[in-house]
């Protein structure tokens, strides 16, 4: 449409010899491309937002959606059933007796939920958990992130990010107007030939040189994904320490928390002296039963804190789904009435993972990688770059080697698997480049079937 309504036939229609009158066109045109760039500079995206670019879970998808790799191996997602007490409670609950289960529940936390939580975290951080405000159940552990960061993190404060780090952390640290302060985890060199995630660490001087006055936050993710690295004791009380010193904020990202690979275990930061005022610990339904679609989470802490997350999270989300927070309540009450059994879910998923990370740390040394085996979570991080003299790179576009990698080996081997530098900081992209991310919670078959695709590309070259 041109001024006052008018199409350009009609403009057309009005000149006075029945011919286009160019200057009359012209300055319609005119009108109408400024018109467009007005409403386009008026409407454009937040600068917050950044320039709005892609996910890497975005592209990766499309990907898959676009060559069809035979194994996928890149998303954080089992494809294989969850436990059956799980599923049948959210299937009794949607068709039984209780109408209310359907329709809107408490706005922090179903009641039934956020006492089970109550009841499974309390002993386990030493300390009585007030489900009524110390929980908040969350649109999974994402938005448990977002309303921590968004509900601390103003103007001018400043966040530590430990990389490689899930990428919404910096997104959000920003959408706050706060400004994100990285330090990588590095491998040295391993002692004893075998590599895991344990070689990873932090510099401890890095890492004090970035706490000062503005320091609002650091943001720690134990077990650490894409890693693997369940952080140890000594680091914990480090981080705890300058915590402590610099008056800051811990949020703690245990999603995590069952997958623990023996004889490693898993340690609660808030559990360290005087850090529980201090820290918020999320944790994650999806992937505590194996459920991620159920995009259901929560965050625990100290009331004081938790107030803040309150705020944003009743102007955001308000309340989550009523029957999967009863069927998730009843999945933990269940749990937790067998803990001590070696049945209990919480303790026999990472025995149940501990062969499939096994079995695709083995078919990726065959194959040409170097993997370094998780302490816990379920992604292998291996090098790649022993293979890089079969593959033919050139033709990829993008700009960091593990992308051109990953897309080319989907395309070729059939096996889809993510970028790791999307984990990193601009400045440091360079230190996740040699790298692929692999997930093991998958069939056994899926897994045989990765490896053998893998074999069948590796004979071909």
């Amino acid at each position: 449409m041109f001024r006052g309504g008018q199409t350009l036939l009609t403009v057309i229609a009005v000149s006075r010899s029945g011919a286009v009158d160019l200057r009359i066109l012209n300055s319609v045109v005119k009108n109408n491309i400024c018109t467009a760039s007005v409403m386009a500079d008026k409407f454009k995206l937040p600068e917050r937002y950044g320039a709005g670019e892609k996910s890497v879970w975005v592209e990766y998808i499309q990907l898959a959606s676009e060559y069809k790799p035979k194994v996928n191996l890149g998303q954080g997602f089992p494809d294989y059933h969850a436990p059956d007490h799980v599923t049948k409670n959210l299937a009794e609950i949607t068709t039984g007796d209780n109408p209310l289960l359907n329709q809107y529940t408490r706005g922090f936390g179903h009641p039934r939920l956020v006492e089970s939580l109550s009841k499974l975290y309390s002993p386990l951080v030493g300390r009585q958990i007030n489900p009524q405000n110390e929980i908040l159940v969350t649109s999974g552990a994402y938005e448990a992130l977002y309303s921590a960061i968004l509900g601390h993190v103003d103007t001018s404060d400043e966040v530590i990010v430990i990389e490689p780090f899930f990428d919404c952390y910096e997104f959000m640290i920003k959408c706050a107007g706060g400004t994100p302060r990285f330090i990588p985890l590095k491998p040295k060199p391993s002692e004893c030939g075998t590599q895991t995630s344990a070689q990873w660490v932090l510099d401890p001087e890095e890492l004090k040189s970035l706490f000062n006055s503005r320091t609002k936050m650091i943001i720690l993710n134990t077990p650490h994904n894409p890693v693997g690295k369940v952080f140890t004791m000594e680091e914990l009380e480090m981080i705890a320490d300058l915590c402590k010193k610099f008056n800051v904020l811990c949020v703690s990202d245990e999603v995590y928390e069952w997958m623990v690979y023996a004889p490693k275990k898993h340690i609660r930061i808030a559990t360290l002296p005087d850090m529980w005022d201090r820290t918020i610990t999320i944790g994650s339904a999806g992937k505590t039963f194996s459920v991620t679609g159920w995009k259901t989470g929560w965050a625990y802490g100290p009331e004081a804190l938790m107030r803040n997350l309150q705020v944003v999270h009743q102007n955001c989300v308000y309340t989550c789904s009523t029957p999967i927070q009863e069927a998730i309540a009843r999945s933990l009450e269940f749990e937790i009435s067998r803990r001590d059994s070696p049945d209990c879910y919480l303790t026999a998923l990472a025995r149940e993972l501990l062969p499939k990370r096994d079995f695709l740390v083995k078919s990726l040394t065959e194959n040409g990688f170097l993997p370094y085996v998780p302490e816990g979570g379920y992604f292998i991080v291996a090098d790649w770059t022993k293979l890089g003299g079969k593959i033919d790179l050139s033709k990829e576009s993008d700009r960091h080697a593990d992308y051109r990698f990953t897309k080319k080996f989907a395309k070729e081997a059939g096996v889809l698997t993510i970028p790791p530098s999307a984990f990193y900081s601009e400045q440091n992209k360079c230190l996740g480049e040699n790298f692929a991310r692999f997930c093991f919670i998958k069939k056994d078959e899926n897994l045989a079937l990765a490896d053998k695709l893998m074999k069948e590309w590796n004979a071909k070259q």
